[in-house]
């Protein structure tokens, strides 16, 4: 099928002279009244359909085949009939318009107040225990909302949600952009995780600064558990030497249990047989969980609701 050129602003083909104009915009107006004739095989009997005028409708008709430049209808007095163009044409309308009522329907049933749906993000260490409590707690009062989750590190989860993906995300550190709303939920306290056998693994207390010597293995960059752990190694006098980095908290804690360096990371949802954690006394190990959303953002009812019951979960997001 001929379009317009976007090169020069002229129509290549038809009677579409609007510049900078796509056969789609010209077109989506009438593809629901050309269907309806098609249908009734009769412009009157489509046009009361519609609710519009017959004289209208005829019109509109006319107009769309002046701009495809291709007859659609045989007229036979008050009655029509398609042409092989039109038949074609008629396939790919009725596609078209369906694909539309699905996706007008997708959008109304997610942001139905009871059985709507919300895509909540949330950082890996929060997955095996925080985010089920959570989800099951909320249910409780909204026992139809669905959820779609996704598992990543902050600032993945953060430019997903920029680009339409999440409404909601835990994440940690808080993020400060100013297209951003952030609201801290909870804190969770950082231990220093050290193979058993190792020097340190009979302490149960220990200052950060005692581990300078020491190798460390840790997340990649960008990861905001990272950031953690450099800024405290910096506060506690030293740079931390990297021998190994990852991407999952819980593999890391499994290079600490194969002596391959130390760590800091927060508590696991299983004692791992193989580490001893020590209680960092100083400087103070922690790391702040937080809501994030984008600002200026119109919520859907479900995610309303569930935005609220994060925000009544301050202070008791980790219990």
């Amino acid at each position: 099928m001929s379009r317009i050129s976007y090169e020069h602003d002229i129509p290549v083909t038809g009677g579409m002279e609007a510049e900078e104009e796509s056969w789609a915009v010209a077109l989506t107006p009438r593809l629901a009244q050309f269907a309806a004739v098609a249908r009734h095989e009769h412009v009157t009997r489509a046009a009361q359909e519609l609710g519009v005028p017959q004289s209208t409708l005829s019109r509109a008709m006319v107009r769309l085949e002046e701009d495809l430049g291709v007859a659609l209808f045989a007229r036979r007095g008050r009655t029509v009939a398609l042409t092989p163009a039109g038949r074609t044409f008629l396939r790919s309308v009725e596609r078209a318009l369906a694909e539309v009522d699905r996706a007008a329907e997708s959008v109304r049933a997610d942001a139905d107040p009871a059985a709507g749906r919300v895509s909540f993000g949330f950082l890996h260490t929060l997955g095996s225990e925080t985010v089920p409590g959570l989800i099951r707690a909320f249910r409780v009062d909204h026992p139809r909302v669905r959820f779609q989750l996704v598992q990543n590190y902050g600032e993945a989860m953060i430019e997903r949600m920029r680009a339409g993906g999440l409404d909601l995300c835990l994440t940690s550190p808080m993020p400060d952009a100013p297209d951003l709303v952030a609201r801290r939920l909870d804190e969770q306290r950082l231990r220093l995780v050290v193979p058993d056998g190792h020097r340190l693994a009979n302490r149960r207390r220990i200052r950060l600064a005692e581990a300078a010597a020491e190798v460390f293995v840790t997340l990649e960059p960008g990861y905001g558990l990272r950031r953690i752990t450099d800024a405290l190694c910096a506060e506690a006098g030293f740079t931390p030497k990297i021998a190994f980095e990852g991407e999952e908290a819980e593999t890391i804690r499994g290079l600490v249990a194969a002596g391959l360096g130390v760590a800091l990371l927060p508590p696991p949802a299983v004692p791992r047989p193989g580490v001893a954690e020590l209680t960092v006394t100083a400087p103070r190990a922690v790391r702040e969980i937080g809501v994030a959303w984008l600002d200026g953002h119109p919520d859907t009812p479900p995610v309303a609701a569930f935005k609220r019951f994060l925000l009544s979960r301050r202070g008791q997001l980790l219990d």
